[in-house]
């Protein structure tokens, strides 16, 4: 792989793990063995534009709607201003900055289209977690909505932003018109044409960047190619999606994430269907999506299935009748949720497991006969297995470390925490599973700290990190809290300085001071003070017996539920 690339810029190829430490890709499947020359956008949406889909419905955004022609139009015209106007060559990355919405999903195809690498982040990080992620990818290029304009522009100070394109709104839209131009994008599209050359990458050219957070605080760069994004989608396919030109999509995930990329953006054009997007997927305005669109297949987290059957269960088998697929993955599904769903709507919902890391899910209770709780077995084209601490195949029964291989794979951007991902050619997801005698996978918890609410994923370092920069916190620690709607929220346990009152008072000052400096679903929603934090034998926090302690007495709940 990599022997023959179409990147000018070889930035991201120079910066990728050793061979060695790569895991074992299989690309078995007849449909699998794809071309050496591919763009994904050109096998995702030229060629169905191309097969006759240019007038279908595509894109249902909340203020304009696309066919397929329109959304390649619009596609064609930023690639052009990329490589013309501001200077993109194969291989520079691009940082897409704004919600769900038929301009966000058109810029990401015209990167492809220019051969660029996509690095999309969603819109309420703040100005020094974009900085970050623009310094670790060396990023000079960004396309962002306006209203998303004023923490980007801000970032420039810390990185080597130079060049932002805005699309949407007015001057005034951005938090902080005054802090520098802005390049109008929208103006420079329509001196555009409609036509573009897609540039003829290479299969196993990198086309996406994706940031994962970890349990060190620092974000992982997650590198991905066109033929791994090709390859999932050929595979995904048959997880009890059986998609058709007729479906319509819909979710509540970031495009930003993988899982929103693949199931908003690329499913849907890969099967000639169209997809409602919603700039915010909470769950009322997905519910109402779902039933205003005769929407077919759902994808969101247990959080709003719960949502919707503690707020609308007397009429939500009306309310969803039209879906015949619905997808929850993000966080554990647990089985009362599962049968509970069932049996209010009569959809058996279908589990899926993936990481940014494989790119999205590699395991799926969908084409198999339903075991509430268990996150099935893999999807076509993967092979799953579980190790002990060793590295040895643990017998079914065993709990260990799940481990899989498939066409998708990590390898890092310049990280050396790529060691610990890749064990003898297997991926270590960071689950501890459990597979039972008929091959299905049970999940029994997380190998790291990494905390998942709501089908995010939050550093307990990066947390603590930022409390510890206020000046009257002694000493933190970030653990999960297990929660009925979100599955888990954020809990800090804080040791106050003199100045920081041990109750509502200073936990809301402490929300409020991690919220302006990361991004607020991140922020602690359960605060305990404590004189003083325990500690193991050899002076580290004891963690576990703070998990441990975590519903205990003495919090202070800054959300309600």
């Amino acid at each position: 792989m990599f022997q023959d690339s179409a990147h000018v810029d070889t930035f991201v190829l120079d910066r990728l793990p050793p061979r060695s430490q790569w895991p074992e890709f299989g690309y078995e499947l007849p449909d699998l063995r794809l071309p050496d020359r591919l763009n994904c956008a050109q096998w995702l949406l030229d060629d169905r534009v191309a097969g006759g889909a240019g007038p279908r419905p595509c894109l249902i955004g909340e203020e304009t709607s696309w066919s397929y022609a329109e959304l390649q139009a619009a596609a064609n015209r930023v690639a052009a201003v990329l490589r013309d106007d501001l200077g993109v060559v194969p291989g520079n990355r691009v940082l897409l900055l704004g919600p769900n919405s038929p301009m966000l999903v058109a810029c990401w195809y015209a990167v492809m289209k220019a051969g660029g690498v996509a690095v999309t982040l969603v819109p309420h990080l703040k100005a020094r977690e974009l900085a970050e992620v623009a310094r670790h990818a060396a990023i000079e290029v960004a396309l962002c909505d306006r209203r998303s304009a004023g923490e980007l522009i801000a970032a420039r100070e810390w990185s080597e932003l130079s060049r932002i394109a805005a699309w949407g709104g007015t001057d005034g839209d951005a938090a902080d018109p005054g802090a520098g131009p802005l390049i109008d994008l929208d103006a420079l599209m329509e001196d555009r044409p409609d036509d573009f050359a897609t540039v003829p990458t290479f299969a196993d050219d990198p086309c996406l960047i994706a940031f994962t957070s970890g349990s060190t605080g620092r974000p992982k760069a997650a590198v991905h190619t066109h033929r791994e994004l090709a390859a999932m989608c050929a595979c995904f396919q048959g997880a009890a999606l059986n998609p058709a030109p007729g479906d319509v999509f819909t979710g509540s995930a970031p495009i930003a994430f993988t899982f929103g990329l693949l199931a908003l953006a690329c499913y849907p054009i890969h099967c000639g269907g169209s997809v409602v997007l919603l700039e915010k997927g909470g769950p009322e305005p997905l519910l109402r999506a779902v039933e205003e669109h005769a929407a077919t297949i759902c994808f969101t987290v247990p959080t709003v299935y719960r949502t919707w059957l503690r707020d609308h269960e007397p009429d939500l088998a009306r309310r969803v009748a039209t879906l015949r697929v619905a997808v929850s993955s993000g966080e554990l599904l647990p089985a009362a949720t599962w049968l509970a769903f069932h049996e209010a709507t009569g959809i058996s919902l279908v589990n899926v497991l993936g990481s940014t890391e494989m790119l999205h899910a590699f395991m799926s209770t969908g084409a198999d006969p339903p075991r509430p709780g268990s996150v099935g077995k893999p999807v076509r084209g993967y092979r799953a297995t579980i190790l002990g601490a060793d590295g040895t195949e643990l017998k079914d029964g065993r709990t260990g470390l799940l481990a899989v291989k498939g066409p998708t794979g990590c390898r890092y951007l310049d990280d050396a925490r790529q060691a610990e991902q890749v064990r003898n050619g297997w991926n270590l997801t960071g689950d501890l599973a459990r597979r039972d005698a008929d091959g299905y996978y049970w999940l029994e918890g997380r190998s790291d700290d990494v905390i998942v609410s709501a089908g995010y994923n939050i550093s307990a370092m990066q947390v603590e990190e930022t409390l510890l920069e206020h000046p009257q916190v002694r000493e933190c620690a970030v653990v999960p809290r297990p929660d009925g709607l979100r599955g888990h929220v954020v809990k800090a346990y804080v040791v106050p300085g003199e100045g920081l009152p041990p109750g509502e008072e200073g936990a809301r000052a402490l929300q409020v001071f991690v919220t302006e400096r990361i991004a607020g679903y991140k922020s602690p929603r359960v605060i305990e003070f404590l004189d003083r934090l325990p500690r193991t034998a050899n002076g580290k926090i004891a963690r576990q017996a703070l998990r441990h302690r975590s519903a205990g007495s003495g919090q202070v709940r800054l959300f309600p539920d």
